[in-house]
């Protein structure tokens, strides 16, 4: 053997001897799905697709046939191929919600023991020379009796800045040096000291597991939401009555709707949409808000009427109601007739709702029956409206004198020659459309059924509440500072001081250097 072997030998054996074994594999997956890198990582994938899901219209938002005929054969193929156009219910979406919610939840259970440490077990009697190493310490000389008086002076100190703070008794073990100054071990000595601790916003400590929990609950809520319920449509017409609702399905181009049964019925009884200047047209850029009014006849629970506004949704057991469109064809709400007596005398005002009925002194019953905006006759000579907007505007009546049969009267908005034919005296009067209230033919509400109420808590409880808490994790601290009082050989007392802050460093700097000058002043 040459000396070469025999010196690499051993040295090889060491290295062997000394080469640390490998974690086992289940250790080794799950510190890789509870790693704080790995759940960065994911959260900023998912953050990209949700900004996907807001760039690209989605397959169950009104318009999308209409966004999809707008494409491109190569941006349809790539967005229905990767699943953006449904990218909330593609499956790499919920995998990726899944696997950054068992990265949160592992890497709190993992951290959560060392971080509750520091509500249960708070460390309130360092040693000397824990107290030196840390950034913000300070060594003091203090002018006292006793050690109970210094300790008393700067727990007066730590409450009077917010700190509350507790004292206890710390014993050190020192040992006896021999004449060479070596340590000798066979003499031993305790030294008994006092320490003041004090802190505040302990509590902070735990923020990031208050934040899990949140965002834990937004995606919750939002998975919930989405695999039990759906969005549907309903028109409301005055005077309709329902107990079903139009459920959407788009398949790409492809728009399917079918109807749902409700465990209720609902009943248009009034629309209405006030405008912001009351002579232009029934536009969405002049309108300041959508009502809806409906009587709900359920089974179970009786009979309610509730109004659905643009900015005041209606929650009602899981299905929430919201404005959604409306239809652009001009009607009235509310119609003034102005009628001419036609053997002369004074005008005679009549105010009728839409749908409703009105009585003449001389027992004449008038029906409100329809309203066309901009009348013609259509080619089935039934009235009919060239456009939506209020160009000839006829609100079109149902006449009936005592004891006679009904006729048709057509009253114009717009001032008539005497010797037109529809502008003739009918059942005794000249009838004029002297005013009516502007509104849509009919009302389409958006339907969101939520059963449990997952996306409420999805949105308000976990996103209000995540909000709340990263307020609390990055504006608020725990701040830590400890006082350790000995007495010297020279019959002096001396306090080391020592800080230590998780949050706004350069803060907390500011206020130890405070409490030190208050321990002792500086000359």
């Amino acid at each position: 053997m040459s000396a070469v072997e025999e010196t690499i030998r051993p040295t090889q054996g060491i290295k062997e001897a000394g080469k640390p074994k490998s974690a086992p594999v289940l250790n080794r997956v799950l510190d890789f799905l509870s790693s704080v890198r790995l759940g960065v990582v994911l959260l900023c994938i998912l953050v990209a697709l949700s900004m996907i899901g807001m760039l690209i219209m989605q397959q169950n938002v009104q318009g999308f046939d209409a966004y999809f005929v707008s494409l491109t054969p190569a941006e349809k193929t790539v967005y229905g191929g990767l699943k953006f156009f449904d990218i909330y219910h593609s499956w790499y979406f919920n995998v990726l919600l899944l696997w950054l919610s068992l990265n949160i939840i592992l890497a709190s259970i993992d951290r959560f023991p060392s971080a509750w440490s520091y509500i249960t077990d708070p460390m309130k009697s360092p040693t000397r020379g824990w107290l030196t190493s840390q950034k913000y310490t300070n060594t003091l000389t203090i002018s006292a009796e006793n050690e109970t008086e210094a300790a008393e002076k700067i727990a007066q100190i730590f409450k009077t800045d917010g700190f509350k703070p507790t004292t206890s008794e710390s014993s050190t073990l020192e040992y006896g040096t021999d004449e060479q100054g070596r340590k000798d071990f066979s003499v031993m000595n305790t030294r008994k000291s006092l320490v003041v601790f004090g802190e505040t916003g302990r509590i902070n400590r735990l923020g990031a597991y208050i934040v899990h929990v949140f965002l834990l609950t937004l995606f919750l809520g939002h998975f919930v939401a989405l695999q039990t319920g759906f969005d549907a449509d309903v028109r409301m017409t005055p005077g309709q009555k329902t107990d079903e609702i139009q459920l959407i399905q788009f398949d790409l181009d492809k728009k399917e709707k079918f109807n749902v049964k409700l465990p209720f019925t609902m009943e248009c009884t009034d629309i209405q949409q006030s405008l912001i200047d009351s002579t232009g047209n029934i536009e969405v850029t002049n309108t300041m808000d959508w009502r809806t009014q409906m009587r709900i006849d359920d089974p179970a629970y009786g009979t309610q009427t509730v109004d659905v506004s643009l900015n005041k949704p209606f929650n009602y057991r899981g299905y929430r109601f919201f404005q959604a469109q409306t239809i652009p064809l001009g009607a009235a709400r509310k119609i003034s007739l102005d009628l001419t007596p036609q053997s002369g005398g004074a005008v005679v005002r009549v105010e009728i709702p839409r749908g409703g009925s009105a009585n003449l002194a001389d027992g004449t019953k008038v029906d409100f029956t329809d309203f066309q905006p901009d009348f013609t006759f259509g080619p089935d000579g039934k009235p009919a409206s060239k456009t939506g907007e209020y160009n000839n505007a006829v609100a079109i009546l149902n006449v009936t004198p005592p004891n006679t049969d009904p006729i048709r009267v057509f009253a114009f908005a717009q001032k008539l020659a005497d010797n037109a034919p529809v502008g003739a005296p009918k059942a005794g009067f000249k009838w004029r459309l002297a005013e009516f209230e502007k509104a849509p033919s009919a009302h389409i509400l958006s339907i969101k059924y939520d059963p449990f109420d997952a996306a409420f808590i999805a949105w308000y409880i976990g996103g209000f509440g995540l909000i709340g808490a990263l307020g609390f994790v990055f504006f608020f601290s725990h701040r830590r500072i400890w006082a350790r009082i000995e007495k010297q050989d020279n019959g002096t007392y001396e306090a080391v001081i020592a800080g230590e802050t998780n949050r706004n460093p350069f803060g907390f700097e500011d206020r130890f250097n405070k409490i030190v000058n208050a321990i002792v002043p500086a000359p």
